[in-house]
């Protein structure tokens, strides 16, 4: 049978486009975009916390610091001023302790301010005019007082100018504090717009990142999500059987490339899918035909069969009416050869019937049904009776269970192996025939659906170059002389267990003697048992 053949020419993929950026360009260029948005915004971050941290540092550790030790300044001179008037007025020693007292903290107090001060000259010049002035209401006041013999005399006389010079040194200290307080405010305001600045940048920061994640999801999305879902709605409906349906390319250059070979793959698929319909048609076309010839065939097979079964049967009857009738006329010589056409007659009829039954192996027969292999043994070996009676023959078997199969032709195979195993019997031994049964061991293939059987002799044995000879119809390896027979036998064995899905082979390893392994089916109930989804 020939399919006529359907020419593919050479599928052409669609062009291919060198330009466009691939996913891992547009990644690569989306994310150095970013970096840089990012680093540049962390740059700003970093200038706003530094500027507010600057910013703060000036109001905390100079300029309140600083208005505090005026503050002590004054306070220590006012002290001061506090202990000589009163000296001054009673002359008691004890009213020095407060000027004292107030001398020490004046010199920590301006050691303060002059270390707040380092780099501002307005608070340089403001602490240098306080210090004047100090010196001198001490020197033209506070000393001369403290350190005269009459001191109340020595107050009197300083009354004035001692009050005219320290009201000057609380002016000094006035106009000192005032800048300080100048400074400090300035510092508050510009802490708070350092404050609105740092939030407004990290407020700006949050968008930009937001803007930045939105932008990559739409990306991806419309880049890769959207070409990847039609492609993928593309590819459902060819795999769906559609298979006339085109694919269209979008998105970055390699899904592009992607849903072109896939439209490359979609159109072979298409003109193979086209040949296999057309040589499937052809094929459906020839097996009609085969069909209809094996009819005709088995049908003249039959007939024939029938019509030559006849002038054998004529030329057999004859030939011996023959020689009976004229013996007495007839010398060994012609006796010979009516024998001859007697044998070559019944051998005809006999290569007919088996030709008949080997043809008919699985196409006529009755209906498969669970068949007791013990039974049927128990009639075979009736049937067998008078060759096992002859030749002494010993035969043994397992426990043989259930399959499933045509009874008659699971008949005729039992009776071939048997028939073989006397038939090719050792010399002047006595032939020992043993039937075994098995289930496959586990992971074996077909081991929860089939029976394993053996037929084992001591007969003479086959070589194990004969092992796949032997199943060939007409293959004889004795002449007809010796065993007699039509080298049908095994090939019809191997018809019978091939009909019902098994197997059969020669043990080679098998001696003295030959073994026929071959498997068969399960009974129905155990092979509903062994594999529950058929329930």
């Amino acid at each position: 049978m020939q399919i006529d053949a359907v020419q593919q020419g050479p599928v052409t993929p669609p062009p291919r486009s060198a330009g466009g950026w691939t996913t891992r360009g547009w990644l690569g260029a989306g994310s150095a975009a970013a970096l840089v948005v990012l680093l540049a915004l962390t740059g700003c971050g970093v200038w706003a916390l530094a500027h507010a941290t600057d910013v703060n540092k000036r109001l905390i550790d100079r300029w309140s610091p600083a208005l505090i030790a005026s503050v002590r300044m004054e306070s220590a001179l006012i002290n001061q001023e506090t202990g000589i008037r009163g000296y001054g007025m009673t002359g008691k020693p004890e009213f020095l302790k407060p000027y004292q007292d107030g001398l020490a903290q004046q010199r920590a107090a301006a050691r303060a301010l002059e270390g707040l001060a380092e780099g501002d000259g307005r608070a340089t010049a403001d602490l240098a005019r306080v210090r004047e002035r100090a010196e001198q209401w001490q020197a033209t006041t506070a000393r001369p007082v403290s350190e005269a013999a009459d001191p109340v005399g020595s107050a009197q006389q300083r009354t004035e100018s001692g009050k005219a010079a320290f009201d000057a040194l609380r002016a000094s200290l006035a106009e000192q504090q005032t800048h300080i307080e100048a400074e400090r405010q300035q510092a508050r305001r510009d802490l708070q717009r350092a404050r609105t600045l740092r939030n407004t940048v990290f407020t700006a920061i949050a968008c930009v990142v937001l803007a930045l994640i939105a932008l990559a999801f739409a990306g991806l999305r419309r880049g890769v999500q959207v070409p990847l879902e039609r492609l993928r709605a593309d590819v459902r409906r060819i795999a769906d059987g559609r298979f006339e349906h085109s694919i269209a390319s979008s998105g970055p250059a390699d899904l592009k490339a992607l849903a072109r070979d896939v439209e490359g793959m979609r159109r072979r698929l298409a003109r193979e899918l086209e040949f296999s319909d057309r040589a499937r048609a052809q094929l459906d076309e020839r097996a009609t035909e085969l069909r209809r010839s094996n009819e005709e065939l088995e049908q003249f097979a039959y007939v024939a069969s029938h019509d030559l079964q006849e002038p054998l049967r004529k030329v057999a009857s004859f030939c011996q009416l023959l020689e009976r009738r004229y013996a007495d006329q007839l010398d060994d010589r012609a006796k010979q050869y009516i024998a001859f056409a007697v044998d070559g007659a019944n051998r005809m009829q006999t290569l007919i019937n088996d030709l008949l039954t080997f043809s008919r192996v699985g196409r006529l027969h009755a209906e498969d049904a669970d068949v007791s292999l013990a039974t049927l043994l128990q009639r075979t070996t009736n049937s067998l009776g008078m060759a096992i009676e002859e030749t002494g023959a010993v035969l043994t078997h397992d426990p043989l269970p259930v399959v499933h199969g045509d009874p008659t032709q699971l008949g005729v195979l039992l009776q071939n192996l048997i028939s073989n195993a006397i038939k090719f019997r050792a010399p002047g031994v006595v032939p020992r025939v043993h039937i075994s049964a098995r289930r496959p061991a586990d992971g074996a293939e077909g081991a929860d659906r089939r029976w394993e059987f053996a037929v084992s002799d001591n007969g003479i044995g086959i070589g194990p170059e004969y092992a796949e000879r032997i199943f060939v119809i007409f293959q004889r390896l004795h002449t007809r002389d010796t065993y007699p027979g039509n080298g049908i036998g095994l090939a019809l064995c191997k018809k019978i267990v091939e009909y019902h899905g098994g197997t059969i082979t020669l043990d080679t390893g098998h001696t003295p003697g030959t073994r026929f392994v071959f498997t068969l089916p399960l009974a129905h109930a155990d092979a509903t048992a062994a594999d529950p989804e058929d329930c």
